[in-house]
């Protein structure tokens, strides 16, 4: 039975704890009864924001943050809330400039608040944003162990393997009980050939710190090759155990990714032991899980480009040309055919090429004919 005499503080701890609960349409029932009592309370319609948002609710979480900021527009919440659901619709202009707006409202040293940004960015592959928040961090907390773990996955994905390897080191020295940086670090590691540091690493974690099958399946070979242990030896039973429950719980849109990071620039398949990782070694990261993109859980085909910078995008077709076109400056408010339009002419006078403009995919395939673009997948 609800208590009518409820503050607006209670009704927002009461969400808070279901939400952290992972129970969010519950948080989202108390948070609209409150909402009825205090419809002018920042908080409650910030918590619903991030409620809506965690259900994947996108619209709905952008209407709940845009009356939050309607009635408080420096609110840190909501702004780094608005910022994360604008990058789920492509607007990274708009999403960067309530990041911003964060940063020179004086919160640069709020360490949850700069990982939770980069972490946002992260997940949409906004890496060198995403990099400078975890950098942030760090700077402001020099001893945060999870901030330094984020700055060397951020480096890894823009091919500073020196930094990453760094990085990933301090934030063990800070916290040696760092599962994921570990796990990580292993098989940046295996990668390099350096198998008895990676084994080392490796035996230092447990199998339920494991959300990912590449580094189990590289622990149970390490160990039978430095070892010699038999395929049914007791010390891999709950390795194999694990493996298994991993296969059992692979959603489709997780398969799909695999399938994606498996494959090689021309479209064969890499040999699972000498995968590069991290799309799939990321899935399971703190608060860093990839999700699929609107598009494609529309029924949009998810693709894979690449341009001659080394940007990387993922979506639909027209996803894809969207995040190219918010990430040119200036063209941030123009549109998506006037963008198209533009490059098009541009690419022309570099190949002698000629480009069409009419679609997102003919643009993106006749990009790739000309080699301004790849096509990864």
């Amino acid at each position: 039975m609800s208590d009518p005499f409820l503050s607006s503080d209670e009704y927002d701890e009461r969400a808070h704890q279901l939400y952290n609960e992972g129970q969010y349409d519950e948080a989202i029932d108390t948070l609209r009864e409150g909402l009825s009592l205090y419809p002018h309370a920042v908080e409650l319609h910030v918590g619903m924001g991030y409620a809506r948002l965690a259900r994947e609710e996108f619209a709905w979480a952008r209407r709940s943050f845009e009356e939050a900021r309607g009635l408080d527009p420096d609110h840190e919440d909501t702004l780094a809330g608005l910022g994360e659901v604008l990058l789920k619709f492509g607007e990274r202009a708009a999403a960067l400039a309530c990041f911003d707006r964060v940063l020179a409202l004086g919160f640069r040293d709020d360490h949850d608040l700069m990982l939770q940004i980069g972490r946002a960015l992260f997940r949409e592959g906004v890496l060198d944003q995403a990099r400078r928040f975890f950098e942030g961090a760090l700077s402001a907390h020099p001893d945060s162990a999870d901030a330094a773990a984020c700055v060397g996955y951020a480096a890894h994905r823009l091919a500073d393997e020196g930094g990453s390897l760094h990085w990933l080191r301090r934030a063990l020295e800070l916290d040696a009980s760092l599962g994921e940086a570990r796990i990580y670090l292993a098989n940046l590691l295996y990668d390099r050939g350096e198998y008895e540091a990676a084994l080392f690493h490796l035996e230092r974690t447990g199998p339920e710190e494991h959300y990912d099958a590449l580094a189990i399946w590289r622990l149970v070979e390490l160990k039978k090759s430095v070892y010699r242990l038999p395929d049914d030896d007791p010390e891999l039973v709950p390795w194999n155990e694990r493996l298994n429950e991993l296969a059992g719980d692979a959603a489709p849109e997780d398969l799909l990714l695999s399938e994606i990071e498996a494959m090689t620039p021309d479209g064969q398949i890499r040999d699972p032991r000498q995968l590069e990782l991290f799309g799939t070694l990321l899935t399971e990261l703190q608060g860093m899980k990839y999700k699929v993109g609107e598009g494609a859980a529309k029924g949009g085909e998810l693709h894979r480009v690449s341009t001659v910078s080394g940007s990387t995008y993922v979506g639909t077709w027209e996803d894809i040309v969207r995040q190219m076109k918010d990430d040119a400056v200036e063209w941030a408010g123009g549109s998506l055919e006037e963008y198209m339009e533009a490059s098009a002419k541009r690419w022309r006078k570099q190949t002698g090429v000629a480009i069409p403009a009419t679609d997102p995919e003919s643009f993106l395939r006749a990009g790739a004919d000309a080699g301004v673009l790849r096509i990864l997948h």
